[in-house]
């Protein structure tokens, strides 16, 4: 007997069935939940349209052409003109309608006359083309706004561009430089000057299951040499010009146990005439030591601390391997060296000290140290066996100070394990999530400003604030800083007296909470002053890239626990988290321009979800294991886990994704927006960044669509009126307008751009932008080993 093959029809016919049947199913679910009932309609209309093409019937096509426009209707009126939100609804429906147009598909139906094969060209035609609209899209640039004059009396931040000594520039934190070379008019001109291999990349393991191995350092340039440090705490001197390496200095580290692998900078130290060592690079292990190296020879300085090395795990209590380093580069000012640490979060109660601590950059010794636990005034010169408090809220960002009036600003975490407080003390709630004003010389605090009460989510505040002078109501300057926060509100303080300059109001937030643990009543505002916070999350909002995933999105918004920012964790549902801990602004914070008063910062849009699991039920099911409390805890299977031991749950903290990996949450999802602080008003935000290296299987290659992207690592301002930004999951280095956020240049580079990049002016009269491209483990980006520097060609000059 003959077996003929199905017909084309017959095929189309039972794909719209079988799918039009399961759109049916899951959104009568949809709709019993309280959702749209589009999806049900939807259901019915392609199951009949698959019935009609199965029997041969031309009718299956107009039914179908029929539900297309309803569809399109249907999603206007959702979504509007929103490209993004449009794309799931209409794009695959339509590309269906165009395949049904094909000759092969309709000569199988029941209809007279011949079928021209030239559909066979133009219907391909009007689907590419609509594809390459959708990768041609750009949304509207922002209004063109100039930059204005300096203002009389505020000449920023005292430096002359040649170098960069700190993190941010200046111990200001405002990653601004007054140098001009590089102008909005030729930065179309600049090209690769030089790169530079570290050599250093990650071991197995070290960027799987959620672990992460990040190259985010920025460098320091001092003299006619960059530093910098890798991964794995090498420390690497190169000259400022070629690039060409000068010393490299490898310490013995034990890694094995840290769940997060990155140096995001060095310090330098210029130590009094006739001192050995006279110029310090000071860098921190990965298991927590602190040494001191010759800036000339890359040689340990041995008068600091024991031939070098100074043991960062001394007076912390109990420090399991891996629970404690420091990730951020230490602060030095006023011939102190100041530093906190990263507490590995959410893993027990009773976790090693946060203490913050000043050393003498000379001798290692260790001056004071402020000791949540005892907050009023710091503890001077610590003996040997001195502890201090366990399990109090660290400052693992970077510091900035106000160096003139003997100030070092602090960006403080919560108190572990992070996602359950009922077992904080009163000192742990009064300085968590907060920025507290330290003296310099005695440690004691000045004064503190908390930015979220009772922080249940993560939301440390992760980079300490930029500081600059704005002007009072009379014109006069007032000492202020911005502090950018992981909730994306900014709070902008006098800096000598903690007062908020723009007013701030406490508003109500949700209620409930764990047994034991209920949330604050209110939190805390900017009411003057634009917000980068997002919008609460609607059944519209969710998103995929076919109708059938963000169908499956909205069903799953609709079963998640969700009160808007701030939803307490329930033991019922999960809770969508939005903003969560990766934050609006992470720890790379702002860029402030301190002579004409603007902020800019890039945002990232990530809602993660939390599953909140009785400890009992989490060991039954493996999620984690039994620990008595004695020893090394045992380390999750995946970064996600929070055992949270010594209390009675397990937290899970995971990206809200779809089926097919992609964000539940309608873009955009990265953005870079300038604030004038004079005015207090939004002055431009433009959606950055594109899909291309969203590839499924980690491929790095998918369609370039402009939803802007995820985004970790800061920006750059200039005095000639630049912006320039890496951080973007599309592994390019960009340059914008400052005045209006146009995109001006855009640098493919070889490997994530992950970090927040530096400009300085080379022996050779060059201006030189250079950023650290090296991956993200969080954001999935490439991995590498470059540092890459760009300059004007010096005909150009």
């Amino acid at each position: 007997m003959r077996i003929q093959a199905a017909s084309p029809p017959r095929i189309t016919a039972a794909l719209f069935i079988l799918f039009g049947l399961l759109m049916l199913g899951a959104g009568g679910w949809l709709a019993a939940l309280g959702g749209s009932w589009y999806y049900v309609l939807a259901g019915i209309g392609l199951a009949a349209s698959g019935a009609l093409l199965w029997c041969g019937r031309r009718l299956g096509v107009r039914l179908y052409g029929t539900l297309w426009l309803l569809t399109v209707i249907w999603a206007f009126w959702e979504v509007g003109l929103d490209v993004w939100g449009l794309l799931p609804r209409v794009l695959v429906p339509t590309l269906l309608g165009l395949y049904l147009l094909l000759p092969f598909v309709q000569r199988g139906l029941d209809r007279s006359g011949p079928v021209s094969n030239r559909r066979y060209v133009w219907v391909p035609l009007c689907g590419v083309a609509l594809v390459a609209a959708l990768v041609a899209y750009k949304p509207s640039e922002p209004a063109a706004r100039g930059l204005p004059e300096v203002m009389a009396g505020f000449t920023g931040a005292n430096q002359d561009g040649q170098d960069w000594r700190y993190y941010g520039g200046t111990p200001a934190g405002d990653r601004w430089s007054p140098l001009g070379q590089i102008t909005p008019a030729n930065v179309d001109n600049l090209q690769l000057a030089w790169s530079f291999r570290t050599g250093d990349l990650p071991r197995q393991g070290e960027n799987s299951h959620g672990y992460e191995f990040n190259f985010e350092v920025t460098p320091l340039k001092v003299g006619d040499s960059l530093y910098l440090c890798t991964p794995h705490r090498k420390v690497i001197a190169l000259d400022a010009v070629t690039g060409a390496q000068r010393w490299r200095f490898t310490p013995q580290n034990d890694t094995s146990n840290n769940a997060y692998l990155a140096c995001r900078g060095v310090a330098y130290y210029q130590a009094p005439t006739g001192t050995p060592c006279p110029q310090r690079i000071i860098s921190t292990t990965a298991d927590a030591r602190l040494f001191a190296l010759d800036a000339t020879t890359g040689a340990l300085c041995e008068g600091f601390g024991d031939h070098g090395f100074v043991n960062l795990r001394a007076h912390l209590g109990d420090v399991p391997k891996g629970f404690h380093f420091i990730t951020s580069p230490p602060l030095v000012a006023k011939g102190k060296l100041l530093l906190g640490g990263w507490i590995y979060d959410g893993q027990k109660t009773n976790e090693p000290s946060g203490a913050v601590r000043a050393f003498d950059p000379v001798t290692g010794e260790l001056l004071w140290a402020w000791d949540v636990g005892r907050p009023e005034e710091a503890v001077q010169h610590p003996s040997a066996d001195e502890q201090f408090t366990p399990g109090t809220p660290n400052a693992w960002g970077v510091y900035t100070a106000d160096v003139e009036h003997g100030l070092v600003y602090l960006p403080t975490g919560n108190a572990v394990p992070d996602y359950y407080g009922a077992k904080r003390r009163p000192f742990d709630e009064r300085y968590s999530s907060s920025v507290v004003a330290v003296d310099i010389d005695t440690g004691a605090p000045r004064w503190h400003f908390q930015t979220l009460h009772h922080d249940l989510w993560d939301m440390d505040v992760p980079i300490g604030p930029s500081l600059l002078d704005i002007p009072g109501a009379g014109g006069e300057p007032i000492p202020a800083l911005v502090q950018t926060t992981k909730r994306g509100e900014l709070f902008v303080l006098n800096r000598l007296t903690g007062e908020p300059i723009v007013p701030v109001e406490e508003r109500p937030a949700p209620q409930g909470g764990l047994p034991d643990d209920p949330t604050a009543p209110t939190q805390p505002y900017s009411a003057g002053l634009p917000s980068f916070a997002p919008p609460p999350v609607q059944e519209k909002d969710a998103w995929g890239i076919t109708p059938v995933d963000q169908l499956l999105c909205r069903l799953d918004f609709k079963r998640l626990n969700y009160q808007g920012a701030f939803t307490p964790f329930s033991l019922e549902r999960k809770t969508l988290v939005y903003p969560a801990f990766d934050g609006v602004i992470d720890w790379h914070g702002a860029s402030v321009d301190p002579q004409r008063q603007r902020l800019y910062a890039n945002l990232s849009y990530i809602p993660f979800t939390a599953k909140v699991v009785p400890r009992e039920q989490a060991e039954a099911d493996g999620s984690v294991e039994p620990w008595n409390g004695v020893g090394q805890p045992p380390r999750p299977k995946e970064f996600a886990v929070n055992p949270q031991y010594g209390t009675p749950y397990v937290v899970t903290v995971e990206p809200w994704l779809g089926v097919l990996g992609a964000p539940c949450k309608a873009p955009p999802w990265g953005q870079l927006a300038s604030i004038d602080l004079k005015t207090r008003q939004l002055l431009w935000r433009r959606d950055v960044g594109t899909t291309r290296d969203m590839g499924l299987f980690k491929t790095h290659f998918n369609l370039p669509l402009s939803t802007g992207i995820f985004n970790i690592g800061g920006n750059l301002n200039t005095a000639s009126g630049l912006v320039f930004m890496g951080a973007t999951a599309d592994d390019y280095l960009r340059a914008f307008e400052a005045g209006s956020g146009r995109e001006l240049w855009l640098q493919r580079l070889p490997a994530g751009g992950q970090a927040t990049p530096m400009t300085y002016q080379g022996a050779d009269g060059r201006q030189y932008v250079v950023i650290a491209a090296g991956g993200h483990g969080g954001l999935g980006t490439r991995a590498g080993d470059y540092i890459m520097a760009y300059a004007l060609p010096k005909a150009s000059q």
